[in-house]
């Protein structure tokens, strides 16, 4: 038997038993240990939304799953694989909310001594906004701005850091959100609805921004960090936008100036042979646990809440209600 988290309708949580699911060929068996939350992705499939993928038609059905960055132990493998075996450590992409779980060995990933589950789970969110800073090019000592700090917000900080963005900026209505933001490698931290907010930015960065990564997925963000841009930037439409009635002004803000707007859905990303700018996840969750094992990221200190699976229906009424969501994983350990 094995436990699941399962969105039975709009804003109903319910943790069911479940039958262990065993793995076909090509598929690999994973005791689950840590998933982490997608806050905007999770809250959209809990109250309903029709948004939560840019390729299906606007019908709501449940039940609905979340979870799917996560890492665990491998249990067993099915014919024919061969990139890892039972009692391996693993990252997992695209799994779901469940104490055991049968993936694809092409979104198993094993890993080094030096990388916890608890700190791989959080790889495959990572992925993201990893996506959309490759996609924009940026090139050291280039200045960085990043609208909304929720979980992707977040990671993108120390991730352009890498990348050697400088200032970098991030930008939230609410003051604790910046004042994390700080603390995970933001230079300065802004609120969006302050008067002079554009012409602070541009304050701060010689004229303009170079690089946006727009994480809101609402017109007020993205006209706001179009109001910042520098002539010829770049700006990553990260968020997903599940409101499309707002309105930019194109001609002024994107034609004129000759500024990027880049589509940045984690899936639009080649399936095979990465090149510039344009790594396919598989590289990217590599690169990431080669950051993480060589000590140069450190995603886990980002964490602010660990919850068991019982205390699953308060983490979510938790994460409907507040916009202010911390970021949270589940701990599936002791999970029989």
């Amino acid at each position: 038997m094995a436990k699941r988290i399962l969105f039975t309708a709009p804003r109903e949580v319910q943790v069911q038993d479940m039958t262990a699911p065993t793995p076909a060929s090509g598929e690999v068996q994973v005791q689950l240990e840590f998933s982490a939350i997608s806050g905007g992705t999770e809250r959209a499939n809990l109250s309903g939304s029709d948004t939560v993928s840019w390729v299906s038609g606007p019908e709501v059905s449940f039940p609905r799953t979340g979870g799917y960055s996560s890492a665990g132990v491998v249990t067993a493998v099915g014919e024919g694989v061969t990139s890892c075996k039972a009692g391996d450590r693993v990252a997992l992409c695209w799994s779901t909310h469940s104490s055991v779980q049968v993936v694809k060995q092409e979104n198993v990933y094993v890993l080094p001594d030096e990388v916890s589950t608890q700190t791989a789970s959080l790889f495959n969110i990572a992925t993201f906004p990893l996506a959309a800073i490759r996609k924009c090019g940026v090139q050291i000592g280039e200045s960085a701005l990043v609208m909304g700090m929720g979980i992707l917000g977040l990671f993108a900080l120390p991730l352009l850091r890498l990348a050697g963005a400088a200032p970098i900026i991030a930008v939230d209505p609410v003051a604790e959100k910046r004042e994390k933001a700080l603390a995970c490698g933001a230079d300065y931290a802004l609120d969006p609805y302050a008067p002079d907010f554009a012409a602070t930015v541009k304050r701060l960065t010689g004229g303009g921004v170079n690089v946006a990564i727009e994480v809101t997925g609402v017109g007020a963000g993205l006209n706001g960090a179009l109001d910042c841009m520098a002539r010829f930037g770049r700006v990553a439409l990260l968020g997903c936008t599940r409101n499309s009635d707002f309105t930019v002004d194109y001609y002024r803000k994107v034609h004129g100036p000759g500024v990027q707007l880049i589509g940045a859905h984690t899936q639009a990303r080649p399936q095979h042979e990465s090149h510039t700018g344009w790594w396919t996840q598989s590289d990217d969750m590599c690169a990431l646990i080669r950051l993480t094992a060589c000590g140069r990221l450190d995603l886990q200190a980002m964490v602010d809440e660990v919850h068991t699976i019982d205390e699953a229906l308060a983490v979510y009424g938790h994460l409907l209600d507040d916009p202010s969501f911390p970021l949270t994983q589940f701990d599936w350990r002791d999970v029989k």
